[in-house]
C-alpha cells in the first residue's frame, strides 16, 4: 500500500486493472480505488483484463459487477475497456481511450521546480575504476517548474546523521550532470512523465533507493522539513482493503500510524489527540507543504490498511 500511495502521488491519471475471471471488487481493488479518490486522481480508465479466460456471458457479468462497484465513486463514468494483455486484444482501443480520456494537464513553468524522488540508485557496475565512476541517479517526477543541466539542486530531508545517540537529517546539495526520460537525453526536464537525474553525488548516498521519498528543488526554495506536525483528519467509515467489513475505530494516543505524503512514507506515533485532529512525531522526517494531502494507514493484522486522510494544520 505504501508503494501504491507513493507512486500515485506523481500520477496525473490511472488505469484501474480488474481481472474478468475474479469476483469484483477484490479487497486490493477497493483499496486502490479509495486511494485514488483520496489523492484526488479523477482521470481513470478501467481495464477489464483476462477476457480470454471467460465466456462472453461471464465477461458481461464481470462488466456489470464493475459498474456496480464504481457507482457513486470518482470512477463511475470511467470507460471500461475489455482487454487480453496476454494476447494483445484491444490494446489499441485502450491506447485510444488513454488519448481521449487523459488530457495533458496545464503546467506553470514559472514555478520553482519540485521533484518527488520515487527511486535512487547507483548505476556503476562492481569493479568500476574510481576515475570512471558515475554519480548517483535520482528517479521520479517533476510536480512543477523546470530542471536544467548543470543546475545546483538541494535534496530534502536529505541523509540521516547519527551523533551522540541522536538522529537528524542533513539536506544535500549537488549538481545535475545528466537528464533522461526513457533513453532520451534532455537539456531540461518539465512536468509530465518520469525522469532520471544523474548527479555528482557519491553513489553511496543513493544506493538501494535510500533517497526515495525525498524532494528535489533549487537551494533554499523547497518546502519545510517536518519532524512532527498536527493533522486534521477525515476518517473513513470502513477499513479499506480488508476482507472483513471492519469499522474504522478512533485514532488512539501512542498508536503508530503510517503516513504517506507525496512520494514519502513514514511511521509516526500519536502524541496528542483532539477532535478531528491529532499530533504525531515522525520516525523519518518528511519535506512537504501544508497543502499536500496526507493519507493515514493503520496496522491491522500484519498489514497497513487505509483508514483516512488529512492535512497539516
Amino acid at each position: 500500500m505504501a508503494t501504491m500511495l507513493s507512486g500515485a502521488a506523481i500520477m496525473d491519471a490511472a488505469i484501474l486493472l480488474i481481472a474478468a475471471n475474479e469476483q469484483c471488487p477484490q479487497p486490493q481493488t477497493r483499496e486502490h480505488l479509495m486511494a485514488l479518490e483520496i489523492i484526488g486522481c479523477k482521470n481513470i480508465i478501467i481495464a477489464q483484463n483476462k477476457i480470454d479466460l471467460v465466456s462472453k456471458e461471464d465477461a458481461m457479468k464481470s462488466y456489470q459487477q464493475i459498474k456496480n462497484f464504481v457507482k457513486g465513486t470518482i470512477a463511475e463514468n470511467a470507460p471500461i475497456i475489455p482487454i487480453s494483455a496476454q494476447h494483445d486484444v484491444n490494446i489499441n482501443v485502450l491506447i485510444q481511450a488513454i488519448e481521449e480520456t487523459f488530457p495533458t494537464p496545464k503546467r506553470d513553468a514559472e514555478k520553482q521546480p519540485i521533484m518527488f524522488i520515487a527511486r535512487s540508485f547507483d548505476v556503476n557496475r562492481p569493479g568500476t575504476e574510481v576515475k570512471d565512476l558515475l554519480g548517483g541517479v535520482l528517479g521520479g517526477s517533476l510536480k512543477q517548474g523546470i530542471l536544467k543541466l548543470n543546475q545546483e539542486i538541494e535534496i530534502r530531508p536529505g541523509i540521516t546523521i547519527e551523533k551522540d545517540g541522536k538522529r537528524s537529517q542533513k539536506p544535500i546539495k549537488t549538481k545535475i550532470i545528466g537528464l533522461k526520460t526513457g533513453n532520451v537525453e534532455l537539456h531540461e526536464a518539465r512536468p509530465g512523465g518520469s525522469i532520471g537525474v544523474q548527479t555528482s553525488l557519491d553513489p553511496f548516498y543513493v544506493k538501494s533507493d535510500s533517497l526515495t521519498g525525498n524532494v528535489v528543488g533549487l537551494p533554499g526554495q523547497l518546502p519545510p522539513v517536518w519532524e512532527e506536525f498536527s493533522v486534521s483528519t477525515k476518517l473513513l467509515e470502513r477499513v479499506v482493503g480488508a476482507k472483513e467489513e471492519l469499522k474504522v475505530e478512533p485514532i488512539k494516543k501512542l498508536e503508530p500510524l503510517m503516513l504517506n505524503v507525496n512520494a514519502a512514507a513514514t511511521v509516526g506515533v500519536v502524541t496528542e489527540i483532539k477532535k478531528n485532529q491529532f499530533h504525531v512525531k515522525l520516525k523519518i522526517p518528511v519535506c512537504c507543504s501544508k497543502e499536500d494531502r496526507i493519507t493515514i494507514s493503520r496496522m491491522i493484522g500484519n498489514r497497513w490498511r487505509l483508514i483516512g486522510y488529512g492535512m497539516i494544520i
